[in-house]
């Protein structure tokens, strides 16, 4: 998933501002508890993801020798090994048949603990879940650009990996996200 640790609170609080926005959703419980609800979903995948890549990581490392020998390309192992062990790990890796499974996750937390009420197809709440996911996936790339852009061109120079660039990152990609009402 191109979703990094930080970043699930951000995708949680786009889910929970989309639902509260739609027209034929009610929160009984508030934003802030389906918020809850959706960042503990998405970071129980992503500690799956995380699981799977360790072991990747370490498969590749005890065939190092081989690898090197045969000059194969280890990024390139890394994901055919990913694909092939995801399915045993729970791991979906399509983009977009992972947050349509993750929406349904979420939806059925929602229902189970009465979050949210709706008189429509449960298709219908399913697809602001997975609109929630895809606005942000596609908002990413773009809104790193802009912090990195904007980071760059300051009049003090910050080297990229220290403290102080990511909490200034952290900052201007909050600013960018509340921007664009994300947050």
């Amino acid at each position: 998933m191109r979703l990094k640790p930080k970043q699930t609170e951000y995708v949680a609080a786009k889910i929970g501002i989309d639902l509260a926005n739609a027209p034929f959703i009610t929160l009984p419980k508030g934003k802030d508890a389906v918020v809850a609800a959706a960042k503990k979903i998405i970071d129980e995948n992503l500690a799956k993801e995380h699981a799977l890549d360790e072991k990747v990581k370490k498969i590749l490392e005890e065939n190092y020798d081989e690898i090197e020998f045969q000059h194969a390309d280890e990024r390139q192992l890394f994901f055919m090994i990913k694909k092939k062990m995801a399915e045993e790990y729970g791991v979906i890796m399509d983009y977009d048949d992972r947050y349509n499974d993750l929406a349904h996750l979420i939806l059925d937390e929602l229902y189970e603990n009465y979050l949210a009420e709706y008189d429509v197809n449960e298709n219908q709440v399913k697809n602001v879940i997975f609109k929630s996911f895809k606005a942000f996936a596609d908002a990413y790339d773009e809104i790193d650009d802009i912090v990195y852009e904007k980071i760059k061109h300051m009049k003090k120079e910050i080297i990229p990996g220290s403290q102080d660039y990511e909490l200034l990152y952290e900052r201007l990609y909050q600013e960018e996200l509340s921007r664009r009402g994300m947050l």
